[in-house]
């Protein structure tokens, strides 16, 4: 018989030996896409627990995203942009920013791949292009600051940079962002993510709020925008506030999960304003989530984030959880019978 898989989910053998900065499932299959401090972008098979492949950067790796299910983008310390062939365990290098390159995203819509630095730019790849920069490098874009999280949807492009700055740009017509926006949280941006309908963006800070917002300006969309405060606790009658580190939304529900440094994954339904769900203790910091494209699997990284300093700590992990229906599906509105 099967031992009983444990509370947080499945571990995934042969982890990162050091913080796992992001994780992300294929849109094509159950392979999963890691990277880490330690230098490492590993492809694992979450299903079967394997780890398919790895490669080793000069720098630590601070992003990671799939081009198709044989080949994907890392992101480094080292200021490059590099591409990973899977199958022939090959990389080429794409081009580099002028300091590490925080983010990366693949836009299957543009065909295009865009990074953003702490160089304060945005850059845009044809990774079609032979090696070469001058031949792969579409366009630089400037930012008000170091970009710190970005996000896809369709054509549409949401950047978060420090100083709290949020543009939003439309990846058919770079030249300059559609819209020019300031967090509406206080402090500083952690992560941001596209709904799945394309309508607008959760947006985390270190300051245990998400606020969910709409990229039409119009009076009535812009009324349904709000925060809510998640990842916090009481104790001793003060409250104790924990960095969100980590949004995911559910492929099919819209519903989302956020991760925070009290080793916490809540579930949310954002049109309800409801938590759908708060999964068990993990044993750090959630520092990345990721649904599968079915949304069947979540994959959480518990690793601490140094949101403390250098402490004794747990070891990195990646955690494979089989989603419920009854976790992440939005509970139906009970509307009282009328008085007969």
């Amino acid at each position: 018989m099967a031992s009983a898989v444990p509370a947080t989910g499945r571990e995934l053998s042969n982890p990162p030996s050091d913080g796992i900065t992001n994780l992300r499932f294929s849109n094509h299959s159950d392979h999963l896409l890691v990277s880490s401090w330690d230098k490492s972008v590993r492809l694992y098979d979450a299903s079967a627990n394997v780890l398919r492949g790895e490669f080793m950067h000069a720098g630590p790796v601070l992003d990671c995203c799939f081009h198709d299910d044989s080949s994907g983008f890392s992101v480094a310390a080292d200021n490059t942009v590099r591409r990973l062939v899977f199958s022939s365990n090959k990389e080429d290098i794409l081009g580099r920013h002028d300091a590490p390159v925080r983010c990366v995203e693949y836009s299957y819509a543009a065909g295009q791949l865009i990074t953003g630095s702490w160089d304060k730019t945005l850059k845009c790849w044809d990774p079609r292009g032979a090696s070469g920069q001058e031949r792969t490098l579409v366009g630089t874009y400037p930012q008000p600051e170091r970009v710190y999280s970005l996000s896809l949807v369709g054509h549409r492009l949401v950047v978060a940079t420090a100083g709290r700055h949020v543009n939003i740009y439309d990846l058919r017509n770079m030249s300059q962002p559609e819209q020019r926006r300031e967090s509406s949280l206080k402090y500083q941006t952690r992560c941001v993510r596209c709904y799945p309908n394309g309508t607008g963006y959760a947006l985390s800070s270190v300051e245990g709020r998400v606020a969910m917002e709409f990229f039409d300006l119009s009076e009535a969309s812009q009324a349904k925008k709000y925060a809510f405060k998640c990842h916090r606790k009481s104790e001793a009658g003060r409250d104790i506030v924990y960095p969100v580190n980590a949004i995911a939304f559910h492929p099919i529900y819209g519903t989302f999960a956020t991760g925070g440094c009290d080793g916490y994954v809540n579930v949310w339904d954002g049109n309800n304003k409801k938590r759908l769900y708060q999964y068990s203790k993990y044993p750090t910091s959630v520092a990345a989530l990721s649904f599968s494209r079915d949304g069947r699997l979540l994959a959480v990284a518990s690793s601490y984030t140094f949101e403390e300093g250098p402490k004794s700590q747990e070891q990195d992990a990646i955690f494979v959880r089989s989603v419920n229906e009854i976790e992440v599906k939005p509970k139906p509105k009970v509307y009282p019978n009328p008085p007969a």
